[in-house]
């Protein structure tokens, strides 16, 4: 039983309720550090009734199921004594296959699908994932050697879509036109939390660390603005649809960052920063 959360599913889009949540806050990338995570919302902060949003690079893929299984079992009591609940939305550093609202679906910690909705404290909050890794290839080289070096500790789980990987191929975010629809039809959004960015917020210089993976990475500067290009997408189409859109937070870049641009307040979250939402 899900005490405290109730999950529908409107024509096919992934609705979750948090009606006793009283605060909504939204994290930067978290890259595996769950426990860090539980620790700086519930002993750190002592925060109470309140749902937590990651904003992607959780860190989903690194380590087999019972990794994270376990991590589930040393934080419930935590997390349910202080009435908090943890959503997770896929990152690039996240493996897609956790993220469908049922393999990773506990009474206090959710991975949710791309175009998932949830609603907590009279906002109705879109969530939509993915992005480019800069390092990619040096994840796929990485992963090979690593293969090859420990052949025998790399068990495969019984579901094989859950096997440990340092990359996955199908990271980058998806315009979802006929789910943006429905969407429409039965939501008002006024909150957006993604991976990535619009291509018109911070960041916006191309160079530091990404010039050095461009120079290996041939299809790199071309990937990373269609996936930038994808964000500026699902905007105007808010936009266009009127959608009551007045708040935007997402992570990936390692910064800290916010600014109104046409009327919607853009906050780009550094790792672990949490900001409220508003």
């Amino acid at each position: 039983s899900n005490k405290g959360t109730s999950m529908t599913k409107v024509s096919d889009i992934y609705t979750l309720s948090f009606p006793h949540a009283k605060s909504v806050l939204v994290s930067g990338d978290i890259h595996g550090e769950f426990n860090q995570l539980v620790h700086k919302l519930c002993v750190q902060y002592a925060m109470r009734d309140t749902l937590l949003i990651v904003a992607g690079d959780c860190g989903f893929g690194f380590d087999n199921p019972g990794y994270y299984d376990e991590m589930v079992k040393k934080n419930s009591r935590r997390m349910s004594e202080a009435n908090n609940w943890i959503v997770f939305v896929r990152g690039n550093h996240d493996n897609l296959a956790y993220f469908d609202g049922e393999t990773f679906r506990h009474r206090r910690f959710i991975a949710v699908p791309d175009y998932s909705i949830i609603q907590a404290c009279g906002h109705t909050i879109l969530c939509v994932g993915g992005a480019i890794s800069i390092d990619r290839l040096y994840r796929m080289q990485k992963w090979e050697a690593d293969k090859i070096k420990q052949k025998s500790s790399h068990s495969r789980t019984t579901d094989s879509r859950l096997t440990r990987q340092y990359y996955w191929p199908n990271e980058a975010p998806i315009y979802n036109d006929a789910l943006l629809t429905r969407i429409n039809e039965h939501f008002a959004i006024d909150t957006v939390v993604t991976h990535s960015a619009p291509s018109f917020c911070q960041l916006l210089n191309k160079c530091g660390t990404i010039c050095t993976f461009m120079a290996s990475d041939d299809a790199l500067s071309k990937d990373i603005e269609a996936e930038r290009a994808t964000m500026t997408e699902l905007y105007d189409r808010l936009v266009h649809d009127a959608h009551p859109l007045t708040h935007w937070y997402y992570g990936h870049f390692h910064q800290s960052w916010h600014d109104s641009i046409e009327g919607v307040l853009f906050s780009m979250l550094d790792i672990m920063e949490f900001r409220e939402v508003y």
